[in-house]
């Protein structure tokens, strides 16, 4: 897999879409949170002396998460890939290549980093300063707690709560909105125009799931994760739905997708199952996750009535 198509699985430039202004808290009052906190992170025992008004984000997921608890306003520097939402400071500061000097500069009292890349974790202890790691996340049960969390180490409990309370009901509805018919649909999942999906081991394959699709990636990923799959096997699989999310990196689209060889005969492409959706909607884990699990039951219900 390409070092462009790892990043996506994690990062990438964000789409602005209106319907994810439900989901943020901006200003909320909080309930008085007690310092010196100690929070059980991924990184071990996190203690916070004060609540921190000066974070550095090194996650776009994290970073949604921060402003969507209402702690926007404690947040002074973001990396570059935090693209959203449009107010975050972004800055050229890399989670990929993370300089602990350079974070050092905004005088942060709280980093919060989505993985450890270069031991950036020990890096700024050794600077004395608190980092958070909020790793990907296996479920939506994962994508709850990293924003409970977040909320408590900012001071944002009550609000996070509401968050996560309103994207509960949202899925919710969202599934219930899909049926379950006798044969489940069938899913593709392309991460780039060279065939690369994502079985149901990951973040991205339990939403599937959660709406009761099938995968044809789990046949052939073995114990990849993320198993490069061939045009031949796609076509013989026949998938109901094609979910891209590589319409912003690599410009795919339905149409590129029908030009596609052979692929004009598979039933996503003539019923009208391609789903094209934003790069980073489709592999963060933030709040906007709802918004991809909508657009993919949309198209579950469209291709049920096309079958009918």
């Amino acid at each position: 897999m390409s070092t462009a198509t790892f990043r996506l699985l994690y990062l990438g430039p964000a789409a602005v879409l209106a319907a994810s202004a439900a989901l943020v808290v901006g200003g909320a009052a909080a309930a008085p949170q007690q310092f010196p906190l100690s929070l059980k992170a991924a990184n071990g025992t996190v203690v916070l002396d004060e609540r921190p008004t000066r974070i550095v984000s090194l996650s776009p997921s994290a970073t949604q998460d921060l402003f969507a608890v209402g702690a926007g306003g404690q947040v002074v520097a973001v990396d570059s890939d935090s693209t959203y939402p449009p107010q975050a400071p972004l800055t050229k500061l890399s989670a990929y290549t993370p300089n602990a000097e350079a974070i050092e500069k905004y005088q942060p009292d709280l980093v919060v980093v989505g993985f450890d890349e270069d031991h950036i974790v020990a890096q700024l202890r050794s600077l004395h300063i608190p980092v958070l790691l909020e790793p990907a996340v296996a479920n939506l049960d994962g994508v709850y707690g990293e924003i409970i969390q977040i909320g408590e180490a900012t001071a944002h409990t009550q609000a996070a709560r509401r968050v996560v309370s309103n994207m509960k009901r949202q899925v919710a509805v969202i599934v219930r909105s899909v049926g379950r018919p006798a044969k489940p649909l069938t899913v593709y999942h392309e991460l780039d125009q060279t065939y690369y999906s994502a079985t149901s081991h990951t973040f991205i394959g339990q939403m599937y799931k959660v709406l009761g699709l099938q995968n044809i990636a789990d046949k052939a990923g073995g114990s990849n994760q993320y198993p490069q799959l061939s045009a031949e096997y796609i076509i013989a699989s026949d998938p109901d739905l094609i979910v891209l999310a590589d319409t912003v990196c690599c410009k795919q689209s339905a149409a590129t997708v029908a030009a596609r060889p052979g692929w004009n005969t598979i039933a996503a492409v003539k019923d009208g199952g391609v789903v094209p959706v934003n790069d980073s909607v489709a592999s963060q884990w933030g709040p906007r996750i709802v918004l991809f699990l909508k657009t993919v039951a949309d198209a579950v219900r469209r291709v049920e009535r096309a079958s009918k």
